[in-house]
């Protein structure tokens, strides 16, 4: 997809897909193991969810290459298999949308800090993300979305790497606190400021909380940037329950009104985070088809 026809496509409202953690989890993936190596030995619980999510109507999906960096890999000691891991899970999302949906594939946070906060230096972060991006573009990714961030150096990295090594759409999205206050320092105003000047194509919000407490802060960020506004919420604030599991009650029609009050205010990119499911999706097609 080119640069251009993303931005045409979004003069209008563009649906996304929901959770992919929190559904895997549901599904029986344990905490603690690597996501992208649970979901190669388990392709047909990943190709229901994204199957279910075109089905309801998301016209981008996330490839499940979310944590698939050299990094964060390590951490696993999978970092010698980061090309199988990105390309075959690219496979496995172009494989869900059969040509009805395009494909971003999702990179994110290396779960290290850059300097001054931590010991990375930008060439490192940099490098890391060309890796990673390199080999989605090669396996076939429509765009590349850079989300759950909460770092606008890393983010900024992470965007001069998608730029140096393909020519996709970029979509970069932060994860803040209510007030748009970035965990890192700074806030999502700022920073989606700072994104579009270094070449983003889209900003937004992703996690964070539920899209009731990001009103006012999509209204802003659209009114400071020309570029789409991207919104993909949790499905309220969770609960944690005995057992430790975060959940999420916010239901389907409830979230679908509150993100037809985004769009409202400028979002054009819709879909959900943590807690969101297919039926989350077919809430909000239909909210925002009427």
């Amino acid at each position: 997809m080119t640069r251009e026809g993303f931005l045409r496509s979004c003069t209008r409202t563009v649906l996304l897909d929901g959770a992919t953690g929190s559904n895997l989890m549901a599904a029986g993936m344990p905490r603690g193991v690597c996501p992208e190596a649970w979901i190669l030995e388990h392709p047909d619980v990943i190709h229901q969810l994204q199957t279910a999510y075109v089905k309801a109507g998301s016209e981008i999906i996330y490839a499940p290459t979310f944590g698939g960096n050299r990094i964060n890999l390590k951490r696993h000691g999978l970092e010698g298999r980061i090309r199988e891991l990105n390309l075959t899970l690219m496979d496995f999302a172009k494989k869900a949308a059969r040509g009805q949906a395009l494909v971003a594939g999702d990179v994110t946070t290396t779960g290290q800090f850059m300097e001054p906060l931590g010991d990375l230096t930008y060439e490192e972060v940099f490098d890391t993300y060309k890796e990673q991006i390199a080999l989605l573009a090669e396996g076939g990714a429509d765009l590349i979305v850079v989300e759950t961030m909460i770092h606008i150096g890393e983010t900024c990295a992470a965007l001069d790497a998608a730029h140096a090594v393909c020519d996709l759409p970029v979509m970069c999205s932060m994860t803040v606190e209510a007030d748009g206050k970035i965990f890192t320092g700074g806030n999502i105003i700022d920073a989606s400021s700072q994104l579009e000047a270094a070449g983003a194509d889209a900003v937004g919000i992703n996690c964070s909380c539920g899209p009731e407490q990001l009103e006012a802060l999509i209204q802003n960020i659209r009114q400071t940037v020309s570029i789409p506004v991207l919104a993909k919420p949790n499905a309220g604030m969770p609960v944690i329950d005995a057992d430790g599991q975060a959940v999420y009650k916010m239901e389907p029609e409830v979230f679908a009104a509150h993100m037809k009050v985004l769009a409202d205010r400028g979002a054009t990119l819709l879909g959900g985070c943590c807690g969101t499911t297919p039926a989350f999706i077919t809430a909000l097609a239909r909210v925002l088809r009427q």
